[in-house]
């Protein structure tokens, strides 16, 4: 398999997950309360929500650059993987659990788009095992 084929869904998932970061990164950064009222939920103290948007960009820039070259980052891509993954179980739970005080599309979304990048970061990481 040549190295091309290897990073083919690594970097496929990489972006998506840069993307998907960025977007709830500014969100929760700049316009936490607006997220929170189109959501339907219970106003909270912004800066609950502001830190981790700061979190979410610096991930997310993190992400792109290893988009760029993810020879040798095994290490990110499976704290990525890890990342992603519990942040879509913590969802889930907290949805089954009723904790959500918001419409439920608003957390199955971002829930199922979480453990979809999870799995195809563990896929991308086993395929890419060569370079990692």
């Amino acid at each position: 398999m040549s190295q091309n084929e290897e990073v083919k869904i690594i970097k496929f998932a990489l972006i998506v997950a840069g993307i998907f970061s960025l977007v709830y990164g500014f969100g929760f950064l700049l316009i936490p309360n607006t997220l929170v009222q189109l959501s339907g939920g219970e106003l909270v103290e912004v800066g609950w929500l502001r830190w981790p948007g700061g979190v979410l960009i610096g991930w997310a820039i993190g992400t792109l650059m290893v988009y760029s070259k993810p020879e040798k980052q095994n290490i990110f891509v499976t704290s990525l993987f890890l990342a992603h993954l519990l942040a879509g179980l913590g969802l889930l739970y907290s949805w089954l659990m009723k904790e959500y005080s918001g419409a439920s599309w608003f957390v199955v979304i971002p829930t199922f788009v979480l453990l979809v990048i999870s799995a195809l970061l563990f896929w991308g990481r086993s395929k890419a095992k060569g370079i990692l």
